[in-house]
């Protein structure tokens, strides 16, 4: 009975990720200047501003029309107020993070251990990860332009989850009835949810960065509205460069739980299994992005690429060697 309604909370969590994608989407795409929009310079209205005289800032005549390129002028304007959509998307998708939390205690209880031990489980707390590191962000700095795509991700991982990877809740097998389950698979959960909205913000640093460099716009006005809502390509670089350090170390951390806890079950701490190679180079990936963009100065593109590539690591390692692969970790629960 826990268990389906376990299952129920996953598919209702499902649904307010629905909602919240199509309203963080009306939200991103409202209309906003574009490149060869002009606007009304509002700078420096006041006594002068009847008699025309030149603004402080630009040396323009008041009223007059000023074009204003959107792209990269994220951080140099005050944002436009954001519409009744953008505070939808927020209340769904807080809803649906909580409904998401409860499918995870509730399949907890009804396996009588942590709920992260099969694929089915990891999909629902590397989502739920993810979910909590947006709404923290949120607290902090305004990152909403990230909604439509990290609530679109959740949307679909959680149903791949509850479609392809769901299993009964139930027992595990004894090699992982070990406090190391609650420790390590926490911490490459974490870890997953981390690197999964620091792919977000490399892909829409990429999208951005195109047309920045080009100086041209897109010829749809909903992606012209979509790319006008970014930030600038080097504000988009540091919030993944920021989430990708932390991701990093929970990967060193989770290579090194693996190896203590292999110790522990194997009597090996290493031993070339496909599981340990794929999270190695997982970890080599991270390190070589984080190296190479402190030391080396490979910011723009580059940057955003080895966070991609990163990421694909991780599906790779979660889909091809789960699945496909002989492992000894091949607990996907799946027959």
């Amino acid at each position: 009975m826990t268990g389906q309604l376990s299952l129920y909370f996953a598919t209702f969590a499902m649904t307010a990720y629905v909602i919240a994608t199509i309203a963080f989407a009306i939200d991103l795409t409202r209309k906003v200047p574009t490149i060869s929009q002009p606007t009304k310079q509002l700078a420096g209205v006041g006594a002068g501003a009847s008699a025309g005289g030149p603004t402080p800032a630009t040396g323009s005549p008041v009223g007059g029309d000023v074009v204003t390129p959107v792209v990269g002028a994220a951080d140099a304007v005050p944002p436009a107020p954001r519409r009744r959509a953008g505070g939808i998307g927020m209340a769904t998708f807080l809803v649906g993070t909580l409904l998401l939390l409860g499918a995870l205690v509730t399949r907890g209880i009804a396996a009588g251990r942590v709920p992260w031990a099969n694929m089915y489980e990891f999909t629902l707390m590397s989502v739920f990860v993810a979910a909590t590191v947006f709404l923290v962000i949120q607290r902090s700095r305004d990152v909403r332009y990230l909604g439509t795509f990290v609530a679109g991700l959740a949307m679909l991982l959680l149903w791949l989850a509850t479609q392809a990877l769901y299993v009964d809740a139930g027992p595990v097998q004894p090699a992982l009835q070990n406090y190391w389950l609650i420790i390590h698979v926490s911490i490459a959960t974490s870890a997953v949810g981390l690197s999964s909205v620091g792919a977000v913000a490399s892909a829409l640093q990429l999208v951005k960065d195109r047309y920045v460099s080009r100086g041209t716009e897109p010829k749809a006005a909903w992606m012209r509205r979509l790319v006008g809502s970014l930030p600038s390509p080097d504000s988009l670089e540091r919030l993944a460069y920021r989430i990708n350090a932390i991701g990093f170390v929970l990967w060193t951390l989770t290579l090194v739980s693996g190896a203590i806890w292999a110790e522990h079950a194997w009597g090996r701490f290493w031993g070339w299994d496909s599981k340990e190679v794929w999270t190695f180079v997982t970890w080599v990936v991270y390190a070589a992005y984080l190296h190479a963009r402190s030391t080396r100065g490979w910011g723009g593109r580059r940057a955003a690429w080895f966070s991609l590539a990163g990421f694909g690591s991780i599906l790779i390692n979660f889909w091809v060697v789960n699945l496909f692969a002989n492992s000894l970790h091949s607990y996907s629960g799946l027959g």
